[in-house]
């Protein structure tokens, strides 16, 4: 029986630009998305949050680059933490599957491994292949979107 789960991740970026957030943003949701072997149709909604220093982009575009097209999204700040991990970005994926939580792998990158070191990941992941997904997704989007920019 399915029930609805949450699946977690963050990464971060180096500057406020749209181009670094789509770019972390993609790459955060496509490994989160192959690991748990997520399909969208199955996801319920998806919360994103940036710290309040990330003010550029929506990271929420990213998720409709990757072909996320009918799956409600929304988008806003983290508290402003004394010492908080600056330039982050969080997303909450709804997902309604038969995977015990136990076995959501969550997802943390870059700076944002500091969050939770337990979730650290499992295995190695080939990220050239991950890559490749999500420029076959981009291409499809720009298909899709010739007048919307894409921030590789």
């Amino acid at each position: 029986m399915k029930v609805c789960r949450g699946v977690r991740g963050a990464t971060t970026v180096e500057e406020d630009t749209p181009e670094a957030i789509l770019k972390a943003t993609r790459e955060l949701l496509a490994l989160m998305i192959h690991l748990n072997e997520i399909d969208p149709r199955d996801v319920a909604s998806v919360l994103f949050t940036t710290t309040q220093d990330l003010v550029s982009q929506y990271p929420a575009l990213a998720a409709r680059q990757l072909g996320w097209l009918d799956v409600p999204l929304l988008c806003g700040h983290e508290m402003a933490v004394p010492n908080g991990l600056p330039r982050c970005i969080r997303v909450l994926i709804h997902w309604n599957t038969e995977t015990p939580q136990h076995a959501i792998q969550h997802v943390y990158l870059r700076e944002a491994t500091v969050l939770r070191p337990d979730k650290r990941l499992a295995g190695a992941y080939d990220m050239e292949e991950l890559r490749a997904w999500i420029q076959q997704q981009l291409a499809r989007w720009r298909a899709q979107n010739p007048r919307e920019e894409v921030h590789p």
